[in-house]
């Protein structure tokens, strides 16, 4: 019978190399794995980035069933050679050392937006890229208030350039169909509270 539980514990680790150590660090993998049909698997050579943890927010406001959405310049479109290289997204950013997810999620939700966070949830965990990347985001709902929101917002000194904006959640999950928003943490995020949004209104009443 195939084996169905794995754990770290079924890796074995030949050797790792550092390739590229900047904002972004990059190592060489040489790992063998257990099966599910038993035994091993050959020498597997893997590069993988690195990153920090992540913590992401909805800014979601339950009294007018809108969200805050930003916009900014993202160098990966660019390589990939997207004709519109901004992304339209929820707040996201890397957890600095000794820093809680849920300080990070509030003061991230300001920096980006100028909005405060109220009642902050924990929804979900997710990887998203685990074949080539270590990235470990942290999804929260944080209450905001959508009035006034809006204007650009950043700290100038990381390059940041945000356009900050308001949609009630239908029309977010409209630009998620029409493909204006399209990554990952914010499709997520979004599609969550279109889901989630009348049960999160009754809690946050």
């Amino acid at each position: 019978m195939p084996r169905t539980t794995m754990d770290k514990n079924d890796v074995t680790l030949e050797s790792r190399d550092a390739l590229h150590d900047g904002f972004f660090q990059m190592d060489h993998f040489h790992l063998r794995h257990r099966l599910f049909e038993g035994g091993w698997s050959p020498s597997l050579s893997r590069e993988i980035m690195l990153r920090a943890p992540v913590a992401a927010v909805i800014p979601y406001d339950p009294l007018t069933d809108k969200v805050v959405l930003i916009e900014q310049f993202r160098g990966g479109m660019f390589a990939a050679g997207d004709a519109r290289p901004w992304s339209i997204e929820i707040v996201a950013g890397i957890i600095e050392k000794d820093e809680s997810a849920e300080s990070m999620a509030r003061r991230e939700t300001l920096e980006e937006t100028g909005c405060t966070v109220g009642r902050l949830e924990q929804i979900m965990e997710f990887y998203p890229s685990p074949g080539g990347c270590s990235e470990h985001v942290t999804v929260f709902c944080g209450e905001v208030s959508t009035d006034g929101a809006g204007g650009i917002h950043g700290v100038a000194s990381e390059g940041e350039d945000i356009r900050v904006f308001s949609e009630t959640t239908d029309a977010a999950m409209a630009m998620i169909q029409a493909g204006e928003i399209n990554n990952s943490i914010g499709v997520i995020g979004v599609q969550w509270l279109a889901l989630n949004r009348d049960s999160l209104r009754k809690r946050w009443a």
